[in-house]
Order: C-alpha cells, then sequence, then structure tokens
C-alpha cells in the first residue's frame, strides 16, 4: 500500500494551489456543480441557525469566504448572511443563486466576483453578461432587493491582469449607472497607493489574500457603502 510521504503531500498540495490560483480557465474545472458540498454546508448552518429574512446578504470569492466570520462585527449594526465560496466565478453565483441568496429574501445582496474570472481569462464581456443575467434574476425574484456589486480589487500576485480587473470595473460601474437598484462599490481605490500601485503590506503570504489590515480597510470600503442605504431599513 502506497505511503502519502510528506515531499508528495508538498507535490499535491502545490498542485492544488496552482489550480485554484494560477492556472487559466481552460484549466480549471469550470462545473459549477463542485460547490455541491459549499451549498450543502450553508443548508445545515441555516438548519443549525435560522438566518433572519431581510437581511443584507454576502457571496462571492474568497475575499468573501475568507471574511465570513468577520463580516457581521465590521459590519455591525447592519444585519448580515455571510455566504461566500472561495474560489468562485462569477457563472458560479449565477448558477447557485438561488441557493446562495434568492432563498433568504434578503433586502439586498452583495457579491463579489470578477477576481477569479479576470486572473482565469474570462473575456469581460463574459463577466458583464453574466452579471446582468444574475441582476435580472434578482429583479425578478425580488424587485426591490438592492445589489451592491463590489470592484475587483488590485493585488501583488494578479498585478499582471490589473488592466483587465479595470476594465470590468469600469462595466461593472455602467451597469449600476443604468439601473437604480445596483450600486457600484468601489473597494478596489482603496487599496491603491498614491502612485497608484497596490499596497503590498496588506495581504498574506500568497500575495492575494488579504491580512488583518486588509480586511480593516476592506471591511470599512464596504460598511461605508451600504450603511447610507441599508441603516434606514434595520429593524
Amino acid at each position: 500500500m502506497n505511503k502519502l510521504t510528506p515531499r508528495l503531500i508538498q507535490k499535491s498540495l502545490l498542485a492544488f494551489l496552482l489550480v485554484v490560483f494560477v492556472l487559466p480557465v481552460s484549466a480549471q474545472n469550470t462545473d459549477p456543480t463542485r460547490w455541491e458540498q459549499a451549498m450543502q454546508r450553508f443548508e445545515e448552518q441555516d438548519k443549525m441557525h435560522a438566518p433572519p429574512e431581510g437581511a443584507i446578504l454576502l457571496t462571492g470569492s474568497s475575499s468573501i469566504a475568507r471574511w465570513n466570520d468577520q463580516a457581521a462585527a465590521a459590519l455591525a449594526p447592519l444585519t448580515v448572511i455571510p455566504r461566500g465560496f472561495g474560489g468562485s466565478v462569477m457563472s458560479d453565483v449565477l448558477y447557485h443563486l438561488e441557493r446562495v441568496a434568492l432563498k433568504y429574501n434578503p433586502r439586498a445582496i452583495l457579491i463579489y466576483e470578477g477576481d477569479n474570472d479576470t486572473a482565469n481569462e474570462v473575456p469581460k464581456n463574459t463577466i458583464l453578461g453574466q452579471l446582468k443575467e444574475l441582476v435580472a434574476k434578482v429583479h425578478h425574484a425580488l424587485p426591490e432587493t438592492r445589489i451592491y456589486v463590489l470592484s475587483v480589487k488590485p493585488s501583488v500576485l494578479r498585478e499582471n491582469v490589473w488592466a483587465n480587473a479595470q476594465a470590468v470595473n469600469a462595466g461593472y460601474q455602467a451597469i449600476a449607472a443604468g439601473d437604480p437598484l445596483v450600486y457600484y462599490v468601489d473597494v478596489a481605490n482603496p487599496f491603491l497607493m498614491a502612485d497608484g500601485h497596490v499596497m503590498t503590506d496588506i495581504f498574506v503570504e500568497d500575495g492575494l489574500h488579504l491580512n488583518d489590515m486588509g480586511n480593516l480597510i476592506w471591511g470599512s470600503s464596504i460598511r461605508a457603502a451600504l450603511m447610507p442605504q441599508e441603516a434606514r431599513h434595520e429593524k
């Protein structure tokens, strides 16, 4: 029987990280059903602690997922339901929209996607088309629900695709400008220095995910964007 040696474990972990963070979309598993276990975990959480209706639903990729346990305190007194699932792309949220967002009957939905999409070379128009479809589905199911779309953040790891991310962010802004229920949330500029380069001391070792300082900036930016509209709807 073969045993997993430390070297083999290290190589397997490296291969996993390459798939999640580096390889282009053509080399990744883009089947949205790969998130079935994550959806089931959310459902188990709901059984143990029923989330309130009329809250703010937070979903999206790892920058949201890694913040799941901190979001409630960072956004207090706003009532939030954190449902981020790390490694996801816009098409994953679109596919799982009912299970990850709509079923909670939220008064607002906040989405962070585009980071993995641009890193994996998904075309800008594909990302924007998926967002438009997602917005249409929310409007159909929950006509009064507001949608907050976070900009793609800059990072050290993905500096080479920052120009593509900025083009996607401009598209997000245009979608929000044309819909009174869609709001664009800038979480990009707060991470940039005066010379336009991304800060280097706000990430963990991978150069992509936020450390405590980064999460403080991230959380304060999101809170500032939500409070003008959402504070008045707190019970």
